[in-house]
């Protein structure tokens, strides 16, 4: 991640404010056409802050708005920007939430459902995916067959996948559990495909995977396949996370 606390490359700042790529925002600045704060600075890597007044020429320019935006995501799509194959993303999804580029942070599988953030601010995305951080994520898992509660006990205990040991923080069953099919389960960890995995190192199959609850942030209101734009005081919680 190429942002510390509110420092940013000038470069990326340049291309964030529309103007022209990284790559030419780089020739810019060694030509010695960008000032900050009425100096010319050519050197490559410079970082700047959302104080620091930045121009081009007669132009002064802006650093774009940070964006943060919640996805309740359905099945049968992707997560990537860009997919050569042509599939659905999740970028199909908000084409038109905003003028900003804004990036999924983590992913969910093809058919994994629920909750998806998506932002421009790489101190947040940051903050949400780095594992110290410790960020609470809870899933709907339905399985193949019934979980038996000395599954769910060694699943607390620790499940050794191939990337290390990965424990629950809490499982139970969903509902009155009468169902045993159907689990719920709360994590910090986020290695990739990690609740599929825990499962299947016990013999399950994964069929339905929702999660229902990310940093937060629940599906209430939020229709699958919906999103919706994050409240001021919901993004100033973000801002407080902290190791």
């Amino acid at each position: 991640m190429e942002e510390e606390g509110d420092l940013i490359r000038l470069n990326r700042y340049i291309a964030n404010s529309g103007i022209c790529s990284r790559r030419e925002a780089d020739k810019l600045i060694e030509a010695g056409a960008v000032k900050v704060n009425g100096k010319v600075v050519t050197e490559l890597g410079t970082k700047v802050s959302r104080s620091d007044k930045i121009t081009y020429g007669d132009q002064s320019l802006s650093r774009e708005k940070p964006r943060y935006l919640l996805l309740n995501k359905p099945k049968g799509f992707i997560t990537t920007t860009d997919d050569p194959q042509n599939r659905k993303t999740v970028m199909n999804l908000i084409a038109h939430a905003c003028k900003e580029r804004i990036y999924p942070v983590g992913r969910l599988d093809r058919n994994t459902t629920g909750l998806l953030f998506f932002t421009n601010d790489g101190e947040i995305a940051k903050k949400l995916s780095h594992p110290k951080y410790g960020i609470k994520k809870i899933y709907h898992v339905g399985l193949d067959h019934y979980v038996t509660m000395n599954d769910m006990k060694k699943i607390l205990e620790g499940i050794e996948l191939e990337d290390g040991l990965v424990k629950a923080d809490a499982i139970e069953y969903v509902g009155d559990g009468k169902d045993k099919k159907e689990i719920g389960i709360e994590l910090h960890t986020g290695q990739n495909r990690v609740v599929r995995r825990i499962f299947e190192q016990l013999g399950y199959k994964v069929v339905k995977l929702d999660r229902v609850y990310y940093a937060g942030f629940t599906k209430k209101n939020l229709p699958r396949g919906e999103w919706r734009f994050l409240e001021e005081k919901e993004i100033n919680m973000l801002k407080m996370i902290h190791s």
